[in-house]
């Protein structure tokens, strides 16, 4: 159904600018962005170091993985197996998830390689956009490690807030790894953090995030 985007200019500086959005969709708000924009400057600058782990040649993909699963119920297989943009790649591998995704209980930290499916064109705005999207698509499962569950177990799940910052240039197209950890979860909440580096070791984006992880 067709999404409204209220617009406010919050402001425009001199080397900030910010803006804030609200989505409508049947007249009800479903989504409020705060955005803030700097131009390009040079500062201080350090990093911290990426996880040595394998690289994503010598790693299967996770759909493939998960379609191989004889288990998995047919309207989950139809939803796997539907086309993706982002290939993904985990180290760890997603756990076996049975018919109630469940899967061994382990630490609430993962590590996953992801890139686009095909080719982008050189529009920086494009690859910031695109790994906006998928920065939502695992990391929410992180909490739910410690627990052996997954979100195809029988629990509620929900992104409920998402915050992201960029921090160097990158290439959706080329592979990414995702580091992923949990420090806490409680109150059917869990609490998610991300770091997204190029292969070089380049710490290009951080995440946080938020969700319900009821169980049902």
């Amino acid at each position: 159904m067709p999404i409204l985007y209220e617009v406010d200019r919050s402001r425009d500086g001199g080397s900030f600018t910010s803006r804030r959005v609200v989505a409508i969709q049947h007249g009800a708000q479903i989504f409020t962005l705060a955005a803030s924009f700097q131009i390009v400057e040079s500062g201080f600058a350090d990093q911290s170091q990426m996880t040595v782990v394998p690289y994503p040649e010598g790693l299967e993909d996770d759909q493939q993985v998960l379609l191989r699963n004889p288990e998995l119920k047919p309207e989950m297989r139809e939803w796997v197996a539907r086309e993706r943009p982002f290939e993904t790649r985990s180290v760890l591998g997603r756990g076996p998830f049975g018919n109630l995704g469940d899967r061994p209980a382990r630490p609430a930290v993962d590590h996953i390689w992801l890139k686009t499916r095909g080719a982008l064109p050189d529009d920086a705005n494009i690859h910031r956009a695109l790994l906006a999207f998928v920065s939502d698509m695992s990391l929410l499962d992180t909490s739910l490690l410690p627990h052996g569950k997954s979100i195809f177990s029988n629990v509620q799940v929900a992104s409920l807030d998402h915050a992201m910052w960029f921090h160097r240039p990158f290439r959706a197209d080329e592979w990414l790894l995702y580091a992923q950890d949990s420090p806490s979860a409680s109150g059917a909440r869990g609490f998610n953090r991300g770091a997204i580096y190029r292969r070089d070791g380049t710490l290009v984006a951080s995440v946080a995030q938020e969700g319900l992880i009821r169980p049902r």
